[in-house]
């Protein structure tokens, strides 16, 4: 092909230099026809087949079978379509020696002749009016363990504010209660949201000579009626009808949760995302006016105000407690304290915690497992238990594994107290000490068994003397001064008169 550069050259030389085409062609080097079609400019001619090349292995027959697969598709099941994989496999059945990489090249080339491209069509939303709701997945480090957690987006469709929550499952208390934190942290509740045909939601059933029709959660609808929003369910298959939210789940995931978050708690790591989404409303998207947080200010006038209380995301079940004082919920089986068992008791599972009620009055309150036949204990709930029966101190399984995260001090005091009181009672004595968690700190606590231990006060009194100090340190009293008294000093420590002692006695005869 003829280079532009010298093609300038010819064309000037013609025009303006008035030169021949002999003369240019020799000056050029190059053919007359050459010259002819730079000066002329005519267009190039493609190259083109006069005929289409033979194909030895992947022939007609071949051929004609992948198109007739290809159209066969259009009957099928979206899910359980032929693939380019197990159409190059069906040929190789069939007899075909080639490669599979001829037969994606041309299943792409009949796709591009005979498959439209997919279109869509603009949208503009009003303030307030519209949501999308979504989930995705997505992998983080939580306290050491890499695990997949569940990605809950909701985003406002006018302003594109985003609320982004991980939950360790897509259960329906999950879904509820990211739906509460979405809308206390978009200040209000959208007109509309839209959503998949989640089964925490809707679920599709027959309806004679109608095809499928939605049955709507009782659950969800309590919910909704609480805030007062419509719903609308897509399309099945048809993601692009709430598109904002496929494109926001994707966005988030790359750049919200990359790098891999590392953290301590599903806690911090919802903290953290939620720092992201206010940082993301500094972003402008591509053809709007405003940034994010500027469309959201102008839009959150026109949200619905939320209600004055907020709903009670979490399943409630009436359970009996085992006789070693526990409920059972899914396998799982969490403690109560002793003094406080009932035969029945309320088990509410929230998201993340697990609350074990007696009518209206809160029993217990745990973190909730997500595995199979585990036991939660709180070993506060057994102590009194355990004074009652200290013969049982070291094989009780509540109190063998929180030894596992005791300082040195508490078994320096647990060897002081058997040593001074042995047969149990130096047992019931550190049980009575370990009942004080329930109304210090663990780190205020753990200073005062050192403090008792210095002290040589190794008793529940001392303890809780020391407890006192620590917690008010100005009502520590101090010692007292009888340096202008000096006849008051040796109160308290002149000897004991035992003579006394047998006049009282002689009086009482």
């Amino acid at each position: 092909m003829l280079p532009e550069e010298k093609r300038e050259r010819i064309r000037r030389s013609y025009h303006l230099e008035k030169k021949s085409l002999r003369q240019i062609a020799r000056e050029e080097h190059c053919s007359r026809e050459t010259v002819k079609k730079a000066v002329f400019d005519l267009p190039p001619k493609s190259y083109q087949l006069t005929q289409p090349k033979p194909t030895f292995v992947f022939g007609q027959p071949f051929q004609a079978r992948v198109e007739a697969l290809l159209k066969q598709n259009e009957q099928l099941p979206r899910k359980q379509r032929y693939s380019s994989r197990k159409i190059f496999e069906t040929l190789r059945a069939e007899g075909y020696e080639g490669s599979e990489s001829r037969i994606r090249q041309y299943i792409a080339q009949w796709k591009r002749t005979h498959q439209t491209p997919k279109l869509f069509l603009p949208l503009e939303f009003e303030p307030g009016q519209d949501a999308q709701c979504d989930w995705g997945e997505a992998t983080a480090v939580i306290s050491g363990v890499r695990q997949t957690v569940q990605v809950f987006v909701m985003r406002l469709c006018y302003s594109r504010k985003t609320f982004v929550m991980t939950f360790p499952t897509q259960r329906q208390e999950s879904f509820l209660f990211g739906h509460v934190q979405a809308f206390n942290y978009f200040g209000g509740v959208p007109a509309r949201i839209s959503y998949d045909n989640l089964a925490t939601a809707v679920k599709l059933a027959m309806d004679k000579g109608k095809g499928r029709k939605r049955i709507e959660n009782r659950t969800f609808v309590a919910f909704r009626s609480h805030y007062l929003f419509e719903s609308h369910f897509c399309t099945p298959g048809a993601g692009w009808e709430k598109g904002q939210v496929e494109h926001g789940v994707g966005f988030s995931r790359r750049n919200f949760l990359v790098p891999i978050p590392e953290v301590n708690s599903f806690e911090e790591l919802n903290k953290l995302l939620v720092e992201r989404c206010r940082e993301d409303d500094k972003r402008r998207v591509n053809r709007q006016p405003l940034t994010i947080g500027q469309a959201w200010e102008h839009e959150r006038s026109s949200l619905l105000p939320l209600p004055p209380f907020e709903y009670e995301c979490c399943e409630t079940v009436t359970v009996r407690l085992t006789p070693y004082s526990q409920a059972t919920y899914e396998t799982n089986r969490y403690s109560v304290p002793v003094t406080r068992a009932r035969r029945e008791v309320i088990v509410k599972a929230y998201p993340f915690t697990l609350d074990i009620f007696d009518k209206t009055m809160l029993l217990a309150r745990h973190p909730r497992s997500y595995e199979k036949e585990q036991d939660v204990f709180d070993p506060l709930h057994y102590l009194p238990l355990l004074e009652q029966r200290p013969g049982a101190f070291e094989y009780a399984k509540p109190l063998r594994r929180w030894k596992q995260d005791w300082p040195p001090s508490y078994h320096n005091m647990l060897h002081v107290l058997r040593e001074k009181w042995p047969e149990g009672r130096g047992i019931q004595e550190f049980v009575r000490i370990l009942q004080l968690h329930k109304d210090y700190p663990a780190d205020l606590f753990e200073r005062a068994v050192d403090q008792a231990l210095s002290y040589g006060c190794v008793h529940l009194d001392g303890v809780l003397h020391c407890l006192h100090q620590l917690a008010d340190p100005q009502e520590t009293p101090q010692s007292l001064d009888l340096s202008d008294r000096p006849h008051l000093q040796n109160i308290g420590n002149q000897p004991v008169d035992l003579s006394r002692y047998e006049k009282l006695l002689k009086y009482s005869w």
